[in-house]
């Protein structure tokens, strides 16, 4: 596989498209990154990222967002903010900051509103309800990713110029305050234009014990092939984690590399990944792990329907 954009799970379909219509008009791989990210953060059908996330304990939708400029290595990210209709956006505008970068909560509010940035009620009435379902008696040791889909992640090069984005809204009925991977750098995104990107997606605090998006462009700069990478970084990640005693969750991969080639990995039994190609085509694949081994498909029609997730 090649491309210009690689995004995770099938939700980011219609923001890969916006993307590559950006670039297409000679926008610039941020803005192509930042729109295709909205799209996702846009929509009340997703439950995990933006407008309709599923709440935290309290009932409250708290947000994450991170960005990455692999020209400068500017980082921008900002967690556990509440309405902040984008968070993208705050996270892309932070990226250019040499100092306060990383903005939590009250303070990443504060910023966000004196810079105009748009506030809403994030809270749909189908989270709600969703939530108001929810018995408040679990093992908060347990909690899981959302479904078939996660934390969204966008990855896109133009030019020589290569950057990531991701946004979520965390896991459901988290402890409030809970950060996960997604805004810390190295975990959630890395992004570095003389080798490639990696995101991830998954339970962030089994993620973080890797800093695997960091592990996968180390690998690259290395010279190992992407898809290998990405499949290595992950694998050795596991092996490590089962050595401690330790079972983690759902954990996923994109990456690609300076030359546009892609690779994808996880340890659930399928990942699906959108891919804006380099005839500008919009392609899902999937990543399919059988036992430890994987495989990159481009699924049927009879597969997408089978497919239980987003």
């Amino acid at each position: 596989m090649r491309g210009y954009m690689v995004a995770t799970w099938k939700m980011a379909w219609d923001g890969v498209k916006k993307g590559q219509e950006v670039l297409r008009a000679g926008g610039s791989v941020h803005q192509a990154i930042i729109e295709a990210v909205k799209m996702v953060e846009d929509d009340p059908e997703y439950h995990s990222v933006g407008y309709g996330g599923l709440p935290n304990y309290n009932g409250e939708v708290e947000l994450d967002a991170a960005y990455m400029d692999g020209d400068t290595l500017g980082y921008g990210g900002i967690m556990g903010v509440k309405n902040l209709k984008n968070p993208i956006e705050v996270a892309f505008d932070l990226c250019h900051y040499k100092r306060n970068c990383l903005l939590a909560a009250a303070g990443a509010e504060e910023y966000a509103r004196k810079k105009g940035y748009a506030f809403c009620d994030m809270l749909t009435e189908e989270a709600y309800l969703r939530y108001s379902r929810q018995t408040k008696q679990m093992d908060m040791e347990k909690l899981e990713a959302y479904g078939g889909h996660d934390t969204v992640c966008v990855i896109g090069k133009s030019g020589d110029t290569m950057a990531c984005g991701v946004s979520t809204s965390g896991l459901f009925m988290k402890l409030p305050g809970r950060v996960g991977d997604s805004p810390v750098i190295g975990s959630g995104c890395y992004a570095d234009s003389e080798v490639g990107a990696a995101a991830a997606t998954g339970v962030g605090e089994d993620i973080m014990k890797g800093c695997l998006s960091f592990s996968v462009v180390e690998k690259l700069r290395q010279g190992v092939p992407v898809q290998q990478a990405c499949e290595t970084a992950l694998r050795e990640h596991m092996e490590r984690l089962g050595r401690s005693g330790h079972r983690p969750g759902s954990i996923s991969l994109i990456a690609m590399d300076r030359e546009h080639n892609i690779g994808a990995a996880t340890n659930k039994k399928a990942f699906p990944f959108v891919v804006g190609d380099l005839e500008r085509n919009t392609v899902l694949y999937a990543a399919v792990n059988e036992g430890g081994k994987m495989s990159v498909i481009c699924p049927d029609e009879a597969w997408i329907q089978a497919y239980q997730g987003d």
